[in-house]
């Protein structure tokens, strides 16, 4: 018998940068600054990330293009692959991510894409907490999810390769 069955998520919506905690400001505006160091010569749409870890580093990173498309890396990817790489022993507590067109000042709304939202699942399985993101929100604002699980709620993770019963 077919069932239908609802997800639910929750995102928060402020109004204002102003709402949020001063470390999260401090994250999106880290993120804002990345932009400026991305590599987008051929999209022109620079993206900007900035990982909060458990000890209060900040870790930045951006997108990096590549000819042989899609050999390039996002931004959010970049983060978060440096951190495992090198302190594997951190837990990240939350990422915000912005993108900035082409040469303008205007940031722009922009959420992980598909491929970026597996690879943050996976460390959010992987440290067993959850990752907090960060977007802005079109109009301005910011919007926050308070898991990354949230981004896939039908989702594939470790625990789908192994028999654990």
């Amino acid at each position: 018998m077919m069932k239908t069955l609802q997800l639910r998520i929750q995102v928060n919506a402020y109004s204002t940068e102003t709402e949020l905690s001063a470390p999260e400001q401090t994250l999106l505006e880290r993120a804002r600054e990345a932009t400026y160091q991305a590599y987008a010569p051929y999209s022109r749409f620079h993206v900007g990330a900035a990982v909060l870890l458990d000890d209060g580093t900040i870790f930045t990173a951006n997108n990096q293009e590549n000819a042989a498309f899609p050999s390039g890396s996002c931004a959010e990817q970049s983060a978060i692959f440096w951190i495992g790489a090198n302190h594997p022993e951190r837990k990240i507590l939350s990422i915000a991510v912005v993108a900035r067109p082409g040469d303008d000042r205007i940031f722009k709304p922009v959420s992980p894409c598909g491929a970026c939202r597996q690879a943050l699942l996976e460390y959010e399985h992987r440290q067993k907490q959850p990752i907090r993101l960060l977007m802005l929100q079109p109009g301005g604002g910011v919007l926050a999810m308070n898991a990354i699980a949230d981004l896939l709620p039908v989702k594939f993770d470790a625990d789908d390769l192994f028999d654990r019963a």
